[in-house]
């Protein structure tokens, strides 16, 4: 084993158990939103005595935590993001949130832990750093543009600027302890849809004297469908889902007006905009063709994640040179989750990974995925991501991204 590896895979090794206590501590706490007091208190207590600088900004409770190694050089970004999503939790773990309708089903509790075993890892061997460290622990990923938010408060950019960004996502649907990931678009755009289609209500025994707006909704459900498979290309998908239809009262009333919500997905600003025109133009034109009409709204959420591929190649061959030849495992396609690391990543070259933590006993397969409420995860493959995050920090600061 060489001197750095063993460095990092030794170090996160032996940082595991508190690691492990850390996650447990979020998770029993879950909290949501851009302001996660109890979330942040506790990275904060992990990271006492450590000789790194901490800054916050005014729009959420989200650090930047700074190492400084011995020289200037280059700078890197790490991020892991803290927030939880407003869902039960239905586990049998000891630790199981005791905040009812919140659970980290995502996986963040992971993200922070690991994080901050990655700055006391790096600290302690800050000798090796050509460079300085950031380190972003974001609140806010769940829909509320916690990275957004983060890079409007100057805390991104300030001086010294990153050269390079790197996250990490756990997914308990890849063997625990492997890396994946892909160059280019990574995760999708992400949009949602509310359409409110209007008739005119009556009884339900004389339809002929209504314009029945519920059928209309159900047409325009399956007229979408139609349009995705006939006018977007297959090799530039969207995904569009109409997840609700709400409307009506009673079993003898036609209600006046159907409310279809959903949401859209797509892996490039070109097909996400065609979809969007088609979308609106359908829904109208069927809601029309039946003296009904069609109140479009689409509210845009997350970008498309885009990595850089030197970044991508830069941690594809350092968790080789730490795991094995299959430690890495290079992702076929995109996948339709949406992230607003993409917003990081918009301002400097970077990447995600995904970090398998298929449970223990468990085929990745058939795993609860992120946002299950029966979502459990391997913690031993947190090892794997404290030393990837270091390696790939010290990596990166001796010599920048590898050639196009």
């Amino acid at each position: 084993m060489s001197d750095t590896r063993k460095v990092w895979l030794d170090g996160a090794k032996g940082l595991l158990p508190e690691t492990v206590t850390l996650r447990r501590k979020i998770h029993e706490h879950p909290e949501l939103g851009l302001h996660l007091p109890k979330t942040v208190a506790a990275v904060r207590e992990a990271l006492d005595g450590l000789d790194v600088k901490i800054e916050t900004g005014p729009s959420t409770s989200g650090l930047i935590v700074t190492l400084q190694g011995p020289t200037q050089g280059r700078t890197v970004l790490l991020r892991g993001d803290m927030d939880a999503l407003p869902m039960p939790e239905d586990t049998d773990l000891p630790f199981k949130s005791k905040e009812p309708g919140r659970m980290h089903a995502c996986g963040h509790d992971s993200h922070t832990a690991m994080l901050a075993g990655a700055v006391k890892l790096l600290h302690k061997n800050r000798a090796k750093l050509a460079g300085t460290v950031k380190f972003m622990f974001q609140p806010g990923e769940e829909g509320h543009f916690g990275a957004l938010r983060m890079i409007e408060d100057g805390l991104i950019d300030k001086h010294p600027k990153p050269d390079g960004a790197f996250a990490m996502h756990i997914t308990p649907n890849v063997p625990t302890g492997i890396f994946t990931a892909k160059a280019g678009a990574f995760m999708a755009s992400t949009d949602t849809i509310s359409i409110r289609v209007v008739g005119k209500g009556g009884h339900a025994s004389t339809p002929q004297f209504c314009v029945d707006p519920m059928p209309v909704a159900c047409e325009i459900v399956l007229a979408l469908q139609s349009f995705v498979t006939r006018k977007i290309s297959a090799f530039d998908p969207v995904v569009l889902t109409i997840a609700q239809i709400n409307g009506g009262t009673t079993n003898n009333v036609i209600p006046e007006a159907v409310t279809l919500v959903g949401t859209l997905r797509s892996v490039s600003e070109a097909s996400r905009k065609r979809a969007k025109e088609g979308l609106k133009r359908v829904a109208e034109k069927v809601a029309e063709a039946h003296e009904a009409r069609a109140e479009v709204t689409l509210t845009a959420g997350y970008d498309v994640t885009v990595n850089d591929g030197r970044m991508v190649a830069l941690a594809a061959e350092t968790a080789r040179g730490l795991f094995g030849e299959h430690g890495f495992a290079p992702m076929p396609a995109p996948v339709m989750g949406a992230e607003d690391w993409g917003y990081v990543l918009q301002r400097i070259p970077g990447c995600m990974v995904f970090l398998g933590v298929a449970p223990e006993g468990c085929d990745h397969h058939h795993a609860a995925p992120c946002h299950s409420n029966r979502m459990m995860l391997d913690e031993n493959a947190m090892a794997n991501g404290i030393a990837l995050y270091a390696a790939v920090a010290e990596r990166f600061l001796d010599g920048g991204l590898p050639a196009a």
